[in-house]
């Protein structure tokens, strides 16, 4: 009882850390600084900060067999894609509803499950996925009547997918599947690194941060929905499974949509609301259902 409620609660806190996303990336975007850029000095500051903390305060070895190096250079290219994907998303949408959309990740690990590990496809499962389309039908509109960029909404699907692999990854993967989580954590986000030092041509695109507001912002992109998140998603797959943790994730929209609302000023109208409520209510069901998931 006590691993589910540890479970529980670190994934409820890894949805809502990954949720304050736009709420640091966005004043670095006003600022004219690029995705790349941002996600760079992210997963920069996260390693060098998450390193010196399992190095000197928890003393985790860091060695790693050989027969775990390619997992976890998978996995951490699958996060950091993830990542990039929604990042790129915020330039053609809003972000609170690209986060919303981005929560039929579960929906996708479901399907997953299905397809390699055999699990039944219930009627449920068909009814929640066509509730879930139609609330993203209804997210479609953005403020007044423009309709949403179909790039923005691309991206986020890609983000979806990429995100649903990770999590099906460190439940499944067998040469890490058992790993210590710190440190499963610490090589994802080493190299998921890896992506952005390629992208800004071994950082001779870099852009530099010159205020002390932007280092801020930074920071808290390291800290809470990177180094929080990863570590805590990942301990709580470990301990619920994957599709309990990814029910989880019903926080994320929701923190993304009050920090849009609250501090970005971002339009909350019936439609998206409705729109919001269909895919929750889509996700749940889906991810509830016995026959369907067993943890």
């Amino acid at each position: 009882m006590r691993r589910k409620a540890t479970g529980v609660t670190l994934g409820a806190i890894a949805s809502a850390s990954y949720g304050t996303n736009p709420l640091f990336a966005l004043p670095m975007y006003s600022a004219g600084i690029d995705a790349n850029s941002v996600l760079f000095y992210r997963y920069a500051l996260a390693v060098i900060m998450y390193g010196l903390w399992l190095k000197f305060i928890k003393k985790t070895s860091f060695k790693i067999s050989k027969n775990e190096i390619l997992p976890l250079f998978i996995l951490g290219i699958f996060f950091s894609l993830s990542s990039l994907t929604l990042f790129i998303a915020f330039q053609y949408i809003e972000a609170g509803i690209a986060c919303t959309i981005l929560f039929i990740y579960p929906v996708i690990v479901a399907f997953i499950m299905a397809v390699f590990y055999k699990e039944k496809i219930t009627k449920t499962f068909i009814f929640s996925t066509c509730l879930i389309l139609s609330g993203i039908l209804l997210l479609y509109h953005g403020k007044g009547e423009a309709v949403l960029n179909i790039k923005g909404i691309l991206w986020v699907l890609s983000s979806a997918l990429l995100y649903a692999l990770y999590i099906v990854g460190v439940k499944n993967i067998k040469p890490v599947k058992h790993m210590n989580g710190a440190k499963m954590s610490f090589y994802v986000m080493l190299f998921g690194l890896l992506v952005y030092i390629v992208n800004l041509k071994f950082c001779n695109n870099l852009q530099p941060l010159n205020t002390p507001f932007l280092w801020c912002c930074a920071f808290a992109l390291a800290l809470f929905p990177t180094i929080i998140s990863i570590e805590t998603i990942t301990i709580s797959i470990k301990l619920i499974g994957s599709t309990t943790a990814a029910i989880l994730g019903s926080l994320e929209p929701i923190t993304a949509i009050i920090i849009g609302v609250l501090v970005f000023h971002e339009e909350l109208t019936l439609r998206i609301i409705a729109g919001i409520i269909a895919v929750l209510t889509g996700v749940i069901l889906i991810i509830t259902r016995k026959r369907v998931m067993h943890n």
